[in-house]
């Protein structure tokens, strides 16, 4: 199994443990969801993709603003949240939308087959950003829209684990927020693939958050390094020392409210 496959099958694992995901405590899913549906703003009659679906949280209220005349297509590898998006199909009776369990790197739709490509919180976990952009060009019709959202470099205290891992490691390790971390490199992104008409609109926001929720899990520290063979093949008291170096530099940011993590997140939508 090479370090993709096993980074692909940490995504599967991590997700399907976060199939509630939407209902869970201080969660911004479901709201960023509706900002970046009203950011490109759908008619009826409209073909969409939504990339990485989740439990529909955009996909389902798109199938209701495209109507009967439209048609929505939700792709996820992750079975477990499909089955929640089902579920919420079934009970809001919708027979304009299909779901589709696949990896959406490899999955192939035919050429200029989409009004709209959606992409909520997930285009940072793609190992090849730009790749998939050129993708999600391809399947548009001319005139088409890509949107998506992204955090910002300083989000979820990424300078942080990127210091852990160079310290514990020896190594300056890339970090899962890099190549999206800035308007500007949002937009030298989409240039490269095609794109023009380029907004972002930056929505600040962040949180306190008490220390026993911020372990540096195995599975945390592979996803947000993108499956670095280094890490993929961590011995337990590498591990461990991970954990330490961590609870320790957190500690160290405690204040009586908690740690404060910026959930900042770009919406970003571009045309064809």
């Amino acid at each position: 199994m090479t370090d993709l496959d096993i980074y692909k099958q940490q995504l599967k694992e991590f997700y399907g443990s976060r199939t509630t995901y939407d209902h869970e405590k201080d969660t911004r899913h479901p709201l960023e969801a509706k900002i970046l549906l009203e950011f490109v703003g759908l008619h009826s009659g409209q073909k969409i993709l939504d990339v990485a679906t989740g439990t529909g949280l955009v996909a389902i209220p798109a199938a209701e603003k495209v109507g009967s005349d439209g048609y929505v297509i939700g792709i996820d590898i992750t079975p477990g949240m499909l089955h929640q998006a089902r579920l919420k199909i079934a009970t809001a009776r919708l027979q304009n939308i299909e779901l589709i369990e696949a990896d959406a790197e490899y999955f192939n739709f035919s050429d200029r087959s989409f009004d709209v490509v959606f992409c909520c919180e997930a285009l940072v976990l793609f190992p090849d950003i730009i790749a998939i952009l050129k993708k999600w060009y391809r399947i548009l019709k001319p005139g088409g829209l890509v949107a998506f959202t992204c955090p910002p470099e300083t989000a979820f205290m990424a300078s942080l684990q990127q210091r852990i891992c160079a310290r514990v490691l020896g190594v300056s390790l890339p970090h899962i927020l890099e190549p999206l971390g800035t308007p500007e490199k949002c937009r030298n992104l989409l240039n490269q693939a095609g794109f023009r008409d380029i907004e972002i609109k930056i929505e600040p926001s962040g949180r306190y958050r008490p220390l026993r929720d911020n372990k540096l899990s195995e599975i945390a520290i592979k996803i947000n390094f993108k499956g670095n063979p280094l890490l993929s093949t961590l011995s337990p008291e590498q591990l461990n020392q991970l954990q330490v170096e961590y609870k320790a530099e957190i500690e160290q940011l405690a204040t009586d409210r908690g740690i404060w993590e910026d959930t900042t997140k770009f919406f970003v939508r571009a045309r064809k």
